[in-house]
């Protein structure tokens, strides 16, 4: 079992710049890749990047690739997000999340297993 807590959000002006933490419960988190996905007002949720176990692998949704940096300390148990010249497109709950798959499915919101409750990501135009 994991649990994870997300923080970090809050009210920035576009160009502005965010780290989002998600601080993770239980031995086992090492075992799992992590997952960012974010959901705006009327929408779907979506995949934002994801890490490995190691954090040797990323992966990046297109409309934040460049902007957005995933990282992982397993020691501390927690993966961030570096956000880097938000837009008001970003404004979102950013969900964090661990799943077991292999990497190609790390874009699944259904191959993920634990998730956060969610932060919440505003950008002033």
């Amino acid at each position: 079992q994991v649990q994870l807590l997300e923080s970090g959000g809050g009210l920035v002006q576009a160009g502005g710049s965010l780290r989002l933490s998600c601080a993770a419960s239980g031995r086992t988190f090492g075992s799992y890749a992590m997952g960012w996905f974010r959901q705006a007002p009327g929408k779907e949720r979506e995949f934002v990047a994801a890490i490995s176990w190691s954090g040797g692998r990323t992966r990046y949704a297109d409309s934040v690739k460049g902007r957005f940096t995933i990282s992982r300390d397993n020691a501390e148990n927690t993966v961030y997000l570096q956000m880097n010249s938000l837009k008001p497109e970003d404004t979102a709950v950013y969900y964090c999340a661990a799943t077991a798959s292999r990497e190609p499915l790390w874009v699944l919101e259904s191959t993920y297993l634990y998730w956060g409750q969610g932060t919440q990501v505003t950008v002033s135009s």
